[in-house]
């Protein structure tokens, strides 16, 4: 790592996470990214992030396993030079029917969601309020607009963990403050999902009949505004904002 600013991306090997990684490359940041088990992308990203100028760092970790999770940030707080941005992107998406539910399913999706979100961000803190950017650190959850207010059926777990995310934007701008801030991002759809729930042509068209813009977004316009919010918005914390093509307001 240089002294250029630090940007560390949780799941930013393919996706959305991997677009939100080489934007902050782009705009003059050393990046940190984790992965769980997808090797050759985050292989790829680290070079194609190199050629921007980037200096990179990459880490296996699943956010499943607190233990590893403690174990990775107390590596990071002790060897990074300073840390400016944190983006909780890891996520996982399925949907889970009322009958299907269990405690170990619930679970999993508490952790990987909020509570391994939490417990990175604790241990460094420090090093977020440390920065010398104007506002300091800034910590970038993404949320989800159908956690909170547009419930969906069969996502009742994943709604749940994600509703918790979105407290735990409001509750780290108190905590972080006045040295740091936390800032939500709250797509819609930005990129349809490879399979499973809307991967047909169906499934995506009604879904699209209730967004205004009538269209999905894109990885890059989310990374702009992830890129935004924590490089440039210095007077904004505690907000989540949503990028949906209005679909929140329909």
């Amino acid at each position: 790592m240089t002294d250029r600013p630090v940007a560390m991306i949780t799941g930013g090997a393919k996706r959305v996470g991997r677009v939100i990684a080489l934007e902050f490359a782009r705009a003059g940041c050393d990046i940190v990214v984790t992965y769980r088990s997808s090797s050759d992308e985050a292989r790829s990203l680290i070079n194609e992030a190199e050629q921007l100028g980037a200096s990179t760092r990459v880490e296996r970790l699943d956010l499943e396993d607190t233990s590893a999770v403690e174990a990775l940030a107390a590596t990071l707080a002790s060897e990074l030079p300073r840390l400016d941005v944190l983006v909780h992107n890891a996520s996982v998406y399925e949907p889970c029917a009322l009958d299907d539910v269990t405690a170990q399913r619930a679970e999993r999706d508490l952790r990987v969601h909020s509570i391994s979100p939490l417990l990175l961000t604790a241990r460094l803190a420090p090093l977020l309020t440390s920065s010398p950017k104007r506002g300091g650190g800034c910590v970038v959850c993404m949320c989800d607009i159908h956690a909170g207010q547009l419930p969906r059926k069969g996502f009742a777990t994943y709604a749940m963990s994600k509703a918790a995310l979105a407290e735990m934007v409001r509750s780290l701008a108190i905590d972080l403050a006045p040295r740091a801030r936390s800032v939500g991002v709250a797509p819609g759809v930005v990129q349809w999902p490879d399979q499973g729930y809307e991967s047909n042509d169906e499934a995506r068209e009604a879904y699209l009949e209730r967004v205004p813009l009538a269209r999905a977004g894109t990885p890059e316009e989310a990374a702009r505004l992830v890129r935004f919010l924590a490089l440039e918005a210095s007077y904004v914390t505690g907000q989540i904002i949503p990028i949906d093509g209005g679909r929140s307001i329909r």
